[in-house]
């Protein structure tokens, strides 16, 4: 994406490197960067602002597993199912600021 992510992402592979797995330095596909950011910005203004980080690790998580499962599934795939939670979140009406702590269920029927 940029010249700061290609250097976090030989950092990782570096880090993994010296804990005993040889990775590939992870790439950050533009269009997908988008969709994440997108994704942090509908959580930090519907949900709560901390919160932004751990949805984009989560997506982080499920695009592995896809990519798991579904070996075939290109950079535009991918994009297309963060795409969708976002624009599910998106529909959502904003949160009333009764979060809890990180795991707890957010107020009444949350």
């Amino acid at each position: 994406m940029n010249a700061f992510f290609a250097e976090l992402g030989e950092r990782f592979a570096a880090v993994a490197r010296r804990q005993g797995a040889a990775i590939a330095p992870p790439e950050l596909d533009p269009e997908l960067a988008e969709e994440l950011l997108a994704l942090a910005r509908a959580v930090a203004h519907g949900r709560e602002r901390r919160f932004a980080p751990l949805a984009t690790f989560l997506a982080g998580v499920s695009v592995e597993r896809l990519r798991g499962a579904r070996p075939d599934a290109t950079d535009a795939d991918v994009a297309d199912i963060v795409r969708a939670v976002r624009e599910a979140l998106d529909r959502e009406p904003p949160a009333d600021g009764s979060e809890g702590e990180v795991g707890e269920p957010a107020g009444p029927g949350g």
